[in-house]
């Protein structure tokens, strides 16, 4: 396979059309095609199906796409990097963020690149914390901010911040149909062994938080109680407020309140539970010298603004 195969390839995927993907690379549709056809008949596998209103992708093709985005972001970043050597300003700096991060910080971090990199270009991806890592091992981005709770091959990781994590539960009398369900009232703790009587609204396991709450529970002999897997934090957070659920997440998630009118919030004992905020990145690629830039950046400017939202 060379590089005009996986542009090729890459642009009609997301384009969804060999016509639009011509237009897009200025070129003509026979040619386009038959790069595309080049590079499945050297993989062995029909990435595109073919139809009458375009293109879809098959499930090579879907594995492929992040491959092939992932090695053409790698030669652009080489590229940008020996330009460097020249003083030429620019380059591609990518990063992944969790959305509890996001929320709070993606503003400040777009505004701080610009001024400090002007000539440069900035995207931010956002993702669970699996899926950052796949990225950066795929090098789709250069770095990721994420919930560390597991050690990864071939990743680098740093704690930059720990917050601790909260049983939230609804207001006591907020919504009738709380009467089937324990009440969070009265004392302001409960034991993690405790939290098998409440019916949890909790990200799939996939998600970093979710994979840490079981795993100390399961350290205490309990099974968490699991009502619903929702991975979105606001939808969580509107469940709780309907009564249907308890959710345990950083205060953060509650606008960063415990007076928050809509929600009860206890703190979680024996042991207290904390999740672990990491700056990572893949050892398999090279970071170029903007993008070592930016991590400093990102991390004298922007972490402490996440740091102090309580």
């Amino acid at each position: 396979m060379d590089l005009k195969q996986l542009e090729a390839f890459v642009h009609v995927a997301e384009l969804g059309s060999f016509t639009r993907a011509a237009i897009t690379l200025d070129t003509n549709q026979p040619a386009l095609s038959r790069l595309v056809r080049q590079l499945e008949v050297e993989l062995r596998h029909n990435l595109l199906e073919r139809n009458g209103r375009g293109v879809s992708l098959t499930s090579a093709g879907q594995r492929m796409l992040s491959h092939a985005k992932g090695i053409l972001q790698q030669v652009q970043r080489a590229s940008q990097d020996l330009d460097e050597l020249r003083g030429t300003s620019g380059g591609h700096f990518g990063v992944g963020v969790t959305p509890s991060f996001a929320k709070v910080a993606t503003n400040k971090l777009v505004h701080s690149f610009r001024e400090s990199f002007p000539g440069a270009t900035i995207s931010v991806a956002q993702g669970l914390s699996t899926h950052l890592i796949e990225w950066l091992m795929m090098g789709r981005i250069d770095v990721a901010v994420l919930y560390d709770t597991f050690d990864t091959p071939l990743i680098d990781k740093r704690t930059v911040h720990t917050e601790e994590l909260f049983l939230i539960g609804p207001r006591t009398g907020d919504n009738d149909s709380q009467d089937d369900q324990p009440c969070i009232a009265g004392p302001s703790m409960v034991p993690l062994r405790d939290i098998v009587k409440y019916p949890l609204i909790i990200p799939g396991r996939m998600h970093a938080i979710r994979r840490m709450v079981e795993s100390a529970a399961a350290e205490q002999g309990v099974r968490l109680r699991i009502a619903l897997e929702v991975d979105a934090v606001a939808s969580i957070l509107d469940l709780v407020k309907e009564g249907i659920g308890y959710a345990v997440l950083p205060l953060k998630a509650t606008s960063g309140t415990a007076q928050d009118q809509h929600f009860r919030i206890l703190r979680i004992s024996e042991p207290t539970l904390f999740s672990r905020l990491a700056i990572a990145t893949s050892t398999k690629h090279t970071l170029s010298q903007l993008a070592v830039q930016s991590i400093a950046m990102l991390e004298s400017s922007v972490l402490p603004l996440y740091g102090s939202v309580n």
